[in-house]
């Protein structure tokens, strides 16, 4: 899921360093601390719908909308904060999905991308999984131009048991701030 909060409504000094959220609560706790207006975006109604019934709290400040956002891109220079976490983007030639998020981070706004670090894994085309199809935070780093600066750029091992079924030990981290 990516969450894009608001730059009317998010003090820039909000999001430091060593800042780790994920997932819905973490989304809740911010949320309830801070004047935030938050979208959450995925592609799936389902995920949504339990993640609502979850933030019930924050229910007035978040605005949960089902997008696909390789399609249809966030309003360019309109969030403080586009954080994307576990979000399976696949690579593009012209890496048109990856540059809309990218342009929806306002100037001093902070991009924040984690997810599963894949190194290791073997392509599974039976399943039709290949880990090299989908961009790492690192991938990222090394398209962003002059306009970024690199704050975290890291893989880390994981702070919670992996997901049932899963075999995943780290994650990988990249936090960038847009300066124009």
């Amino acid at each position: 899921m990516a969450h894009l909060m608001s730059r009317q409504h998010v003090p820039r000094a909000s999001v430091r360093p060593g800042s780790k959220p994920t997932h819905t609560s973490t989304l809740i706790g911010y949320t309830t601390k801070r004047d935030t207006i938050v979208t959450a975006v995925d592609i799936s109604q389902a995920v949504l719908e339990c993640a609502a019934a979850v933030a019930t709290d924050i229910a007035g400040r978040v605005a949960w909308t089902r997008a696909d956002l390789t399609s249809r891109p966030p309003p360019a220079g309109a969030f403080d904060l586009m954080s994307a976490h576990y979000f399976p983007l696949p690579h593009q030639p012209d890496h048109t999905a990856l540059r809309g998020l990218l342009d929806a981070v306002a100037p001093g706004g902070t991009l924040l991308f984690a997810t599963h670090d894949l190194a290791g894994l073997s392509p599974r085309p039976e399943q039709g999984f290949d880990p090299n199809d989908y961009y790492q935070p690192d991938d990222i780093a090394r398209l962003l131009d002059h306009n970024w600066t690199v704050l975290i750029n890291e893989t880390r091992p994981r702070t919670a048991p992996a997901p049932e079924g899963t075999h995943h030990t780290h994650d990988t981290v990249l936090r960038a701030q847009r300066l124009r």
